[in-house]
């Protein structure tokens, strides 16, 4: 293979984006341009299984010819980095490191893509035999450069537009009279999990509705249950019934938000391929966590993004919503600056101080 970039034609491309929920949507728009542009080619995605549903329906093939059930990508690679870590020299360990590490330099990939500057994603990217690797020049983790053989300079202040920068690095289009717009994107459609969700549904006589997710990955991003069973009582007020999603580990935060709802919420614990299949029937989406970023990228699951939405912004002092045009969506949750969320971070508390001037918004 030849870097496309001296002329040579990218037949096998690899993009690497582990995780995690949030940053795996906010990868699929450069991905789906990939797949514009190199439409004949082989695209592989080395992920991290638990987000393997965005990119692959449960029970489909990992690789072989695309379908609805897996749009994107001719071949899923699915890495379990966090339970090999913690038995990393037990012998079904190796050998499953070793399957998956066969499997990916059998590819024979031209190129592969770090779509998310850290060092491990760098080392796994140069480590797939691809001859051509390409990053961003200034990583989200500095030394992940160093295993880069392209470096692509990034543009835009929203990481959709800076793996955008890279894809059109990659199809030599990465000039500002370029620039492309964000593309539709495919998630995949899995027909149990509609049916599902469409049964569930109807069994509590839910049409228009509101995602909430009171969920995050860590303290410092949780807003506390009662404010979204104040958001859930706002939103009944405007016809609109609340789903409080909750993932693993969550129920109790679920629980605690949906009695604070006054019964104008229902709590609803979803696969990924469910939680997919509920966001194509949703109106508004807030979340502080990775549910969220579907919504604040301007991406729907149907692929009707992006969009120039409605929000809704949620006042905690005056308990009200207002109704105002947004040029890009907000998730829901307190606003909070960036030394006070580190603090935060390390503390793992939830944000609770900011009760007077904590507003969300629900893009429509």
């Amino acid at each position: 293979m030849v870097d496309p970039r001296d002329g040579g034609r990218v037949s096998r491309l690899l993009i690497v984006r582990l995780s995690s929920m949030g940053d795996v949507i906010h990868t699929l728009p450069a991905a789906q341009a990939l797949r514009a542009a190199f439409p004949n080619s082989t695209i592989g995605w080395l992920i991290e299984e638990r987000w393997a549903e965005l990119l692959c329906a449960p029970g489909t093939p990992l690789r072989g010819p695309r379908s609805a059930q897996r749009p994107l990508v001719d071949w899923v690679h699915t890495v379990n980095l966090v339970g090999w870590r913690k038995s990393f020299f037990s012998l079904h360990t190796l050998q499953n490191i070793a399957k998956v590490w066969n499997d990916i330099r059998s590819a024979h990939y031209d190129v592969a893509i770090d779509l998310q500057g850290a060092m491990r994603s760098a080392v796994l990217a140069r480590w797939s035999g691809a001859r051509v690797v390409y990053g961003a020049a200034e990583p989200r983790e500095s030394p992940a450069s160093l295993w880069y053989t392209r470096q692509a300079h990034t543009r835009g202040l929203h990481v959709i537009e800076q793996n955008l920068s890279i894809a059109e690095a990659v199809m030599e289009s990465g000039t500002d009279s370029q620039k492309m717009k964000t593309p539709r994107v495919e998630f995949p459609r899995d027909p149990v999990a509609e049916a599902r969700i469409n049964q569930h549904l109807a069994e509590k006589n839910i049409s228009d509705f509101a995602i909430l997710n009171p969920g995050a990955g860590w303290g410092a991003k949780r807003w506390p249950a009662e404010r979204y069973g104040d958001v859930a009582r706002e939103l009944a007020s405007l016809g609109l019934r609340t789903i409080l999603n909750y993932g693993p580990g969550e129920q109790e935060l679920a629980q605690a938000a949906q009695s604070a709802s006054g019964g104008t919420a229902e709590s609803m614990n979803c696969t990924i391929t469910e939680l997919i299949a509920l966001t194509r029937r949703y109106r508004p989406i807030a979340s502080r966590g990775g549910v969220g970023h579907s919504s604040r990228s301007d991406l729907r699951p149907d692929g009707s993004g992006p969009q120039r939405p409605l929000r809704y912004t949620y006042d905690c002092a005056t308990q009200s919503l207002e109704r105002h045009h947004a040029r890009a969506p907000l998730a829901a949750g307190p606003g909070i600056a960036g030394d006070q969320r580190r603090r935060s971070r390390r503390s793992g508390s939830q944000v609770v101080g900011l009760s007077v001037d904590c507003k969300c918004g629900l893009s429509v």
